[in-house]
């Protein structure tokens, strides 16, 4: 719920809950000892790598002011199976550790990123959880995409959904989740196209559409 709360915080994620979402969607990086933490970007805004940093000492700051820095394990706690946790990888090659956190997890989960290399690894590697794969930009043979990294799921901007797209993802079998919707008007366009599911900044805007 970042229109009301800190984004990747575990305040935004129960409020979520509270307003009823049915999945929420996250940020996941890793610190060099192993712990996948919460974050949108890969360090913090006063210049702290999480890559490099470890979490002993990463514990100790925060995402903004009065706001701690979850990690994947706490936001799993707090979900308890409430709702989907749909997990963007965007620290580099740090796929098996969400692979192994997740497959300790009862509940419903998913994981994407823009990095469809690493989505294929995971396929490879036998993830037992849904896979996908983002995208920003045009989208061309998404049904080959679909093929070579396994994913399921199809993320495109809003702006690039067309019915024939969400056509040919089911044509392949899959999904499709639209990010980022932010305006009742977009939502029902979405809807009206055929996509699986909608992700955005505030689900009180779904309910508007």
């Amino acid at each position: 719920m970042p229109r009301r709360t800190r984004e990747n915080s575990l305040a935004g994620f129960a409020l979520a809950l509270e307003l009823g979402a049915d999945g929420i969607e996250l940020d996941v990086h890793a610190t060099p000892d192993g712990v996948v933490v919460v974050h949108h970007d890969p360090g913090l805004a006063d210049g702290t790598s999480i890559a490099a940093t470890a979490w002993g000492e990463l514990r100790r700051r925060e995402s903004a002011p009065g706001v701690a820095i979850p990690t994947l394990g706490d936001v799993l706690e707090l979900v308890s199976g409430r709702a989907t946790v749909y997990v963007e990888v965007k620290g580099p090659r740090i796929e098996a550790l969400v692979d192994a956190q997740l497959r300790t997890y009862a509940g419903e989960a998913a994981i994407h990123s823009f990095d469809h290399a690493l989505i294929a690894r995971l396929h490879a590697a036998g993830c037992p959880r849904p896979l996908g794969i983002l995208f920003d930009a045009s989208i061309d043979a998404i049904g080959r995409s679909m093929e070579r990294t396994g994913a399921q799921h199809v993320w495109p901007r809003f702006s690039l959904v067309t019915p024939a797209l969400v056509e040919a993802v089911h044509a392949h079998g899959g999904q499709v989740i639209a990010w980022t919707v932010n305006d009742p008007q977009v939502a029902r366009r979405m809807t009206a196209a055929g996509v699986d599911g909608l992700c955005g900044d505030d689900i009180t805007v779904f309910a508007a559409s």
